[in-house]
């Protein structure tokens, strides 16, 4: 990787880089979310929420990705259109009672993985997913889940992720969404992503 990284918690001062990113990996797509509906996913768990920064020189660091994950029960998901309620921790209907957020549930949601596209193909996404498996291990998650869109269950199933059948995301995440999970590894020297070569075309994520 040509650029030096670091990894850090989202500060007030990183929104207009995030909203730029996400717009620019989603509205396409038509998958863009509102900034707080973006917001309000780091309020609910600011602990699992990083921004990356990459070396760019002599000026510095810059933002080059970011990666938002927040407790949800297993099979459970973000609704798009809506921010969280913190205080209510009410998410979309699953359609077998629990309409609310447990916060002692296990499973930590991987919301949203975004690199600046300029700089895709290095590895960042899985540097950033083996910080946020790390902490998810930290934290006391035992699974980790996410909805691949836009074709990228290729790349999460390089790194882990198996489909779950019959968990079919809402219309909102668009044609070909998949739900996908993992373990979290339970030891520190565990592997939390496999040590592989990046793939031409599954080497990076939006």
């Amino acid at each position: 990787m040509s650029h030096d990284v670091r990894i850090r918690p989202i500060s007030p001062e990183d929104w207009d880089g995030i909203v730029a990113l996400e717009a620019g990996a989603y509205t396409a797509l038509g998958l863009s979310e509102e900034r707080d509906a973006l917001e309000s996913r780091v309020r609910a768990s600011p602990a699992t929420c990083f921004a990356l920064d990459a070396g760019q020189g002599p000026v510095g660091y810059a933002l080059a990705g970011y990666v938002l994950a927040l407790p949800y029960p297993e099979h459970g998901y973000p609704d798009l259109t809506r921010a969280e309620e913190t205080t209510t921790a009410a998410p979309h209907d699953r359609g077998d009672g629990r309409n609310g957020r447990d916060r002692g549930d296990r499973n930590l949601h991987l919301h949203d993985l975004v690199i600046d596209e300029r700089l895709r193909g290095r590895g960042l996404a899985r540097t950033l997913l083996r910080h946020l498996l790390a902490t998810a291990r930290s934290e006391g998650y035992e699974r980790i889940s996410l909805i691949a869109v836009n074709g990228s269950d290729t790349f999460w199933a390089a790194n882990g992720f198996a489909p779950h059948e019959g968990v079919a995301p809402e219309e909102g995440y668009g044609p070909g969404a998949v739900y996908m999970s993992r373990a979290v590894p339970d030891v520190p020297d565990a592997p939390a992503v496999p040590d592989v070569p990046p793939v031409p075309g599954q080497d990076e994520v939006s």
